[in-house]
C-alpha cells in the first residue's frame, strides 16, 4: 500500500508517516523504484501511534508503548507504570492551567475596562 492509502487510512499526514518512518516508529518496505510499500502492519503500527499521540504520549513514550505491545512476554505492570507516570503529567498540567486560569480571571475582574490608562492586568504582568 503506498502513502496515500496509509494517509486515507490512519488519518496521518504524509509528513507525519515520513517523520516516523524517519525516527524508525515503523519501517515500511522500500520497492525498487525507492516507493514506500506499506504492510497492513505498518498501517496498524501508525495507527497505534496516532492513537497514543492523541491521547498526548510522547514519541519516545510510543516507542515504549509500541515495544511493550510488541513483547508478548510483558508485564501488564509496565505498561499501566508508563500510562500512570503519562496520567500524572496530564495532572500537573490541568492543575498549572487552572492555576493560570484562576490568576487571569481575577485580573480580568480586577481590571476597570475603561478609558483610565491604569491595568492591573499591565501591572502584574511587569512586575518583576
Amino acid at each position: 500500500m503506498n502513502i496515500s492509502e496509509v494517509e486515507q487510512q490512519t488519518g496521518l499526514p504524509a509528513k507525519t508517516i515520513r517523520y516516523y518512518e524517519d525516527i524508525e516508529l515503523v519501517t515500511p518496505h522500500r520497492q525498487s523504484n525507492g516507493y514506500r510499500a506499506f504492510s497492513p502492519s505498518d498501517v496498524h503500527q501508525l495507527t497505534f501511534i496516532a492513537r497514543a499521540r492523541s491521547l498526548g504520549f510522547s514519541v519516545e513514550e510510543c516507542r515504549s508503548l509500541l515495544a511493550l505491545y510488541n513483547d508478548r512476554d510483558r508485564a501488564s505492570a509496565d505498561v499501566k507504570a508508563l500510562a500512570q507516570a503519562h496520567l500524572s503529567d496530564i495532572d500537573r498540567k490541568i492543575a498549572e492551567l487552572q492555576d493560570m486560569r484562576n490568576t487571569l480571571a481575577r485580573l480580568v475582574v480586577a481590571c476597570a475596562g475603561d478609558d483610565r490608562p491604569d491595568c492591573p492586568i499591565l501591572g502584574a504582568l511587569g512586575k518583576a
